[in-house]
């Protein structure tokens, strides 16, 4: 018989939070995807914004690299990262494969509100006075957001158009939801010895991670 899954602070934060996390993982957007009604002019939307989304996030993985390797004492959390960070571009060359697939022009994106805000807020969490832990909880979000998400959309019972299950597969599938297990690992492990304050933190990071997911949901939609 298998043990239980050892509950830590993120789990107990993600039940405190439970229906800003729904709405981040199974967005109108996301639940039109999976039953087929998706606006394809608003996944268009969506494939250019977080392009320009992405080349954002690119130096955000790097400086948790960096902090990995010199603040984590423990050598696989450098290992787990660096994989994330390699991946990202596998993950700009598909963008760019899609856009041109689907007539998008990235040198004309320009990007929107809610876009600008979830970036800014990146760039702050890559200040050195944000604790480690703290990072890696907006990372391990960032990321298990889309993994949630997506995989839902290829679940029994799915009626996603066979022309965005590439998209599905690329933040739904087996292995990436196992990095992302790993990443929150480590986030995990570190919030077991952070501070009052930094747990603190580290729960308000969470909350609008939650909130900037949503915001670009619905931009993607037609909002701002």
């Amino acid at each position: 018989m298998e043990k239980p899954e050892k509950r830590g602070m993120i789990d107990t934060w993600l039940d405190k939070h439970r229906s800003l996390y729904t709405a981040a993982t199974r967005h109108d957007f996301v639940v039109s995807i999976r039953d087929g009604s998706v606006d394809l002019s608003s996944f268009k939307t969506w494939l250019g914004q977080d392009y320009l989304f992405v080349r954002g996030f690119v130096p955000f993985v790097a400086n948790v690299l960096i902090r990995a390797c010199k603040e984590s004492g423990v050598t696989s959390d450098m290992e787990v990262v660096l994989g994330g960070l390699a991946s990202l571009n596998d993950e700009i060359e598909w963008f760019k494969s899609e856009g041109s697939k689907w007539s998008v022009d990235f040198s004309t994106v320009v990007a929107q509100k809610a876009n600008q805000e979830y970036r800014r807020f990146l760039e702050a969490m890559m200040s050195s006075e944000v604790e480690y832990s703290v990072v890696m909880t907006a990372f391990w979000a960032i990321e298990a957001v889309y993994q949630e998400s997506f995989a839902h959309c290829l679940e029994e019972g799915n009626k996603t158009p066979a022309e965005l299950t590439g998209a599905c597969n690329r933040w739904g599938n087996d292995g990436f939801k196992q990095y992302c297990l790993s990443v929150k690992s480590i986030a995990e492990r570190c919030l077991e010895n952070a501070s009052g304050e930094a747990l603190a933190e580290a729960e308000d990071v969470l909350v609008r991670v939650l909130e900037h997911e949503v915001a670009f949901w619905e931009m993607s939609r037609g909002g701002q």
